[in-house]
């Protein structure tokens, strides 16, 4: 099978890239390569690889395609608020033109990796599902998820199945690591300083799942029978996998002895949600069996930093950090206001 992957030079896609040749598919990168010169470790190859900004995808990129894992956007919400306009173009507009294409040539899956960031805040203990909770977007990230979930679903038919994926935080080694997501962090700040600074009280709610698990669910998304992935939404996640941000401060800290826990009190992000994952679980068991828990996703952050001598200033800089980053490929002119490539 021919699997085009975009945003395959990114945190998750290096990691899903490799797992897809060891099993024998035939993968074909697209990514506009912001971030090729972030990575901390050897990124694998990929021979068929197209270097192209995702609102510039064509026909052409999705012929003799049997089926898209769609990872490319901007992809966390800071980013995503840098420039809300260009965030709805990436997000929602190019994933629905990327969709169209493929249909009309006739791809057959479309594996649309969207984020629980739609929930945004619920004050109810409940665990929210796929369906029939309320959607919650603070975010132009996060609405741009959530809408471009809504028009993929209109578009799903027998021959072209259409299923959205909705990681929780993930967490996990990369060979381009991201140290701007909550887990990553927590373990990397405790490595590098000693401490774990804690932006909010603690109390927001954040699911959490592995990289290679959310691999195994997205690869479950191209393997499963139609009948259970078409025009439906997938909370990615572990059992018992909701937790407070001090429950994933304190993992951290057990995993770095010695270490400390500083509560800023600064309440920077005010999502907390706690989700149901019962649906991928019942419906996608036999293709979606996850490995990892916290403790030995920060045994082996921790082992991968040793391996590499993994510093503060890597912890803190561009390489592990994506809007910073953004901000240093423009300060350079390397991309535009716009966050295109300007060819110098």
């Amino acid at each position: 099978m021919r699997i085009l992957v975009t945003g395959n030079n990114g945190y998750i896609g290096t990691v899903l890239t490799d797992i897809l040749h060891n099993q024998n598919f035939d993968v074909v990168g697209l990514d506009n390569n912001f971030f090729e010169k972030c990575n901390l470790t050897k990124v694998g190859n990929v021979p068929n690889q197209i270097i192209k900004d995702i609102r510039d995808v064509s026909i052409k990129d999705v012929n003799n395609i049997d089926a898209i894992i769609h990872l490319a956007s901007l992809s966390n919400d800071p980013l995503g608020e840098l420039i809300p306009k260009v965030t709805e173009d990436i997000n929602y507009k190019s994933t629905i033109k990327l969709a169209n294409l493929a249909k009309k040539v006739g791809v057959k899956r479309f594996v649309n990796v969207s984020s629980q960031s739609m929930y945004g805040v619920s004050n109810d203990d409940k665990e929210l599902d796929e369906d029939h909770s309320k959607k919650n977007p603070l975010t132009v990230y996060a609405t741009t998820k959530w809408k471009s979930e809504i028009e993929l679903n209109q578009m799903s038919d027998d021959n072209f199945i259409i299923t959205s994926f909705r990681p929780s935080t993930v967490f996990g080694v990369s060979p381009r690591l991201r140290c701007d997501i909550i887990f990553n962090y927590f373990v990397a700040c405790a490595y590098t300083t000693g401490k774990i600074e804690i932006l909010s009280d603690g109390t927001p709610r954040r699911p959490a799942v592995h990289i290679k698990d959310v691999c195994q669910a997205i690869i479950a998304g191209i393997k499963a029978p139609k009948k259970l992935v078409n025009k439906k939404s997938f909370n990615v996640g572990i059992k018992n996998g909701n937790f407070t941000v001090k429950e994933l401060a304190k993992i951290a800290q057990k995993s770095v002895p010695g270490s400390q826990l500083l509560f800023l009190n600064k309440h920077t992000d005010s999502r907390t949600y706690k989700v149901s994952f019962n649906r991928i679980f019942s419906q996608l068991g036999n293709f979606y069996k996850p490995q990892w828990n916290l403790e030995t996703g920060a045994k082996e952050l921790i082992n991968y930093f040793k391996s590499i001598k993994f510093t503060e200033e890597d912890f803190r800089g561009r390489k592990c950090n994506r809007l910073k980053q953004i901000h240093y490929l423009k300060s350079k002119k390397f991309i535009s206001d716009e966050l295109k490539k300007t060819g110098i």
